[in-house]
């Protein structure tokens, strides 16, 4: 009789009471954050991230269209493209969430590179200009060669002129896996998500998720989840 109520006691004492933990599982959306106070849990998205964290915040934006016309999608926020997109004595427009560069008046050449001023001639010696104006067309730049206009598509243009244009203009003209990025078809997940996660392109937009037994923000930095003990 002895024996037995000494393994009962011990029995009874050996198995630890569980603690509920209202955050494990997380009751969260994706890119959302579960926060516990007073042994409740609460859900805010992530600095950035917008919408309902208990279905998923999500970005400012993911693509072009998600931002108004004079502004464009890049790394998940608005912003204006022009800053640094021109080269000196170019003006620069956002047409369409693309910056368009054109050189100031009484100025030619490459507007995304370097616009020189155009060369007044004086009387009485005429020095015809075969290339002033330009007979080659937009995107395109005309050479002198024997008296004679040669053109040919600026550097990054594809075709021939006087239809040169640029790879892409938008992501759907590039193959799904890639996204139109300074009209050129690139990779977008190139430098996109944290550490500990993973890029897919979906719909030539890139998709970051934490590897598997990661949780945090995959835009930043992925955490080992913790592993519970009883």
């Amino acid at each position: 009789m002895v024996k037995i109520n000494v393994f009962l006691f011990i029995f009874s004492v050996s198995i630890p009471e569980e603690r509920p933990t209202p955050c494990v599982p997380s009751p969260c959306g994706a890119n959302a954050v579960c926060r516990e106070h007073n042994n409740a849990g609460s859900c805010t998205c992530l600095p950035d991230y917008f919408g309902n964290p208990y279905e998923g915040c999500r970005p400012e934006c993911v693509i072009n269209s998600d931002c108004p016309s004079n502004k464009a999608c890049v790394r998940n926020k608005c912003v204006d493209p022009c800053p640094g997109t021109c080269g000196q004595n170019a003006d620069c427009q956002v047409v369409n969430h693309l910056p368009t560069c054109t050189c100031r008046p009484g100025f030619t050449g490459d507007p995304f590179q370097f616009c020189r001023v155009i060369p007044v001639y004086q009387e009485p010696v005429e020095v015809k200009d075969v290339c002033n104006p330009s007979p080659c067309g937009p995107n395109s730049q005309c050479r002198e060669i024997n008296g004679q206009a040669v053109c040919s598509c600026l550097p990054t243009f594809i075709g021939s002129p006087p239809n040169c244009r640029p790879e892409c203009t938008v992501s759907s003209e590039c193959p799904q896996d890639k996204a139109c990025v300074n009209r050129k078809c690139v990779d977008p997940c190139i430098g996109t998500c944290g550490q500990n996660a993973v890029c897919r392109v979906v719909n030539h937009s890139p998709i970051c998720s934490c590897t598997e037994g990661y949780t945090g923000n995959p835009f930043s930095r992925c955490y080992p989840i913790p592993r519970k003990f009883y």
